[in-house]
């Protein structure tokens, strides 16, 4: 064989030039504002005593709001002070229920971001906060006899022993919570003078253990057991056996109170009736964001945002104000 020379390609080696890393610059400090999470006191202390839930106090309206006798510059003063004072009691209950779970909290993927889990608030900050508030309705109610304020004590005393560790025991929780929604009720009437009618409070209460119950069957479906102990208790297939059997009793509860109410006697009875045909729908719309679109863990959001919600809330609004008015001029 012959040996053949190989030819080796030659590279000519050209200078590498590596360019200077550039200059450090020190970041700048976020500027302290409104928009900066470290600087904003007020906006924490109004988010602690939840705004956003004080729809809920409404609660204690539908009485002024039925009886036309109560449609006056009197009535008005004192349903706002009603709405004052149990939102004033909200707000202390928020506090207080924020300071004994905000360790719990802090586990959570949504509640860690409050403002005494995500450490923004200290204990003593809040502690002012509710002792501030607490001053406020003392003074508020002892503007009015005993008699007209006893719901807000009932409220206090519950709702402490929920934050203390009733709201851990399965059942119990959801009742408690459902029991300060008539205790709303019962404050409206007792500012305007007025019994509280029976089948209406049993309304008010099955619809509040209703979504009380669609909350937890929310948080079953989220796995957020270790966030709230009291889900030891329930399992999905039992929270719908119950979601059945209460939005059962709401709806005749309902009907109850349309039939049996002298407000709406008379030329008002149609109309009256024809509002529970919204009142089914709006229960019907309920069980399908919860259980057919996996909702349900904010009853707020579902009535202040679901546009079909709110059209039926309006339509059914509209029944009933007409109905009062005709049951007004007929008197």
């Amino acid at each position: 064989m012959e040996n053949r020379a190989v030819d080796i390609p030659k590279f000519s080696a050209a200078p590498v030039r590596v360019a200077a890393p550039p200059a450090f610059v020190p970041p700048r400090p976020a500027p302290a504002g409104p928009t900066d999470p470290r600087r904003r006191p007020v906006a924490d202390l109004l988010a602690l005593i939840r705004p956003g839930q004080w729809v809920k106090n409404l609660a204690v309206v539908p009485l002024v709001l039925l009886d036309t006798r109560h449609w006056t510059s009197s009535g008005a003063g004192r349903i706002l002070w009603a709405l004052a004072v149990f939102t004033l009691a909200s707000a202390i209950v928020y506090v207080v229920n924020d300071l004994a779970d905000r360790e719990r909290d802090r586990l959570h993927p949504a509640k860690r971001h409050r403002p005494l889990a995500a450490g923004r608030i200290g204990t003593g900050g809040a502690l002012a906060l509710a002792a501030v508030l607490a001053g406020v309705l003392t003074a508020a109610v002892l503007l009015r006899p005993f008699a007209e304020w006893w719901p807000v004590t009932v409220y206090l005393l519950i709702s402490v022993g929920y934050s203390r560790g009733l709201k851990h025991v399965p059942l119990l929780d959801a009742f408690i919570v459902a029991s300060g929604f008539v205790l709303r009720l019962a404050l409206g009437c007792a500012a305007v003078g007025r019994p509280v009618p029976y089948w209406l409070a049993v309304c008010v209460f099955s619809f509040c253990l209703l979504l009380s119950l669609g909350k937890r069957r929310h948080e079953l479906t989220a796995a957020e057991m270790g966030h709230r102990p009291a889900l030891s208790g329930y399992t999905i297939a039992f929270v719908d056996q119950l979601i059945c059997l209460i939005a059962g009793l709401t709806a005749v509860s309902y009907l109850l109170f349309l039939r049996e109410d002298p407000l709406f006697a008379g030329p008002a009875d149609t109309l009256a009736l024809l509002s529970a045909l919204c009142a089914l729908f709006g229960l019907a719309r309920y069980l399908q964001v919860l259980l057919v679109e996996e909702g349900g863990g904010n009853p707020v959001r579902i009535l202040l945002r679901d546009r079909v919600t709110l059209v039926n809330s309006a339509l059914w609004a509209v029944l009933i104000g007409t109905a009062l008015l005709l049951d007004a001029t007929a008197a």
